[in-house]
């Protein structure tokens, strides 16, 4: 699948979920949310984290992780949320603006976080140098990386490739998961501070999905996926279940 044939495909299916997932009433996606933090609260691989990032939710259409931070928090795992920030690199030599996971000091900072156009809690800029990045440096100053352990990560559809049993993801299309990833992966190789996986680091990435978001392998739809789009580890689904990419099974 060439490059333009890919943006098309990726382009419609994000159209139909966001027709599907809009007929949802906000009872059904708070059921699902309690279901799914319910779930992993029980997951081990989530109860042995220290280090945790999660994204913050939008109002609707996805599911919901104000309870999964305040219990990370009150559990005393340390926990990263996306901040957005301008790359600082020259145009065309890369995106204009990079994701990284600054840390939350606790459950009154996070309550702190003003919303932003479109209703996600965000860092304030003016505090980034206060916290824990998971990526060293940031708007061109130097930190000390925090690895992470677990991220659960947002997205459009996912399923699992029928050949591999990898575990698709289709994000938004601003691309800052799967580059933060790639450049999340480096700085763990540079630094050594892990063993290393498939993509050069051991964080699991686990993504937080309504159950209409998982497509079935009988639907006729699929995630159209390109060279540079990270595979998950598993899913924790709305309907209480966790599934697994068949090449990374956790008993």
């Amino acid at each position: 699948m060439n490059s333009s044939t890919l943006h098309v495909a990726k382009t419609r299916l994000r159209s139909l979920m966001k027709q599907r997932l809009s007929t949802l009433s906000p009872d059904v996606i708070t059921a699902q949310s309690n279901a799914a933090f319910d779930a992993l609260s029980r997951f081990k691989p989530y109860q042995d984290a220290k280090s945790l990032g999660v994204y913050l939710s939008m109002p609707g259409c996805e599911l919901q992780t104000d309870s999964i931070v305040r219990h990370a928090l009150a559990s005393g795992k340390r926990v990263f949320v996306p901040y957005l920030h301008k790359s600082g690199l020259p145009p065309g030599e890369g995106p204009m603006r990079l994701m990284d996971m600054v840390s939350l000091r606790d459950v009154e900072d996070y309550e702190s976080l003003q919303r932003d156009k479109w209703g996600i809690p965000s860092v304030d800029g003016a505090t980034v140098h206060e916290r824990q990045r998971s990526i060293g440096e940031l708007g061109g100053e130097s930190a000390t990386d925090a690895s992470l352990d677990l991220i659960l990560m947002p997205g459009v559809a996912f399923d699992f490739d029928p050949e591999t049993g990898a575990m698709r993801r289709l994000g938004h299309g601003k691309g800052f998961y799967d580059y933060f990833l790639h450049r999340y992966a480096l700085a763990v190789r540079t630094e050594k501070t892990s063993a290393p996986s498939r993509d050069g680091s051991s964080v699991l990435l686990y993504a937080l999905a309504l159950k209409e978001q998982l497509l079935s392998p009988t639907s006729g739809e699929a995630v159209p996926v390109g060279p540079h789009d990270q595979p998950l580890d598993g899913i924790v689904l709305g309907d209480g279940q966790i599934k697994q990419s068949i090449s990374n099974s956790i008993d």
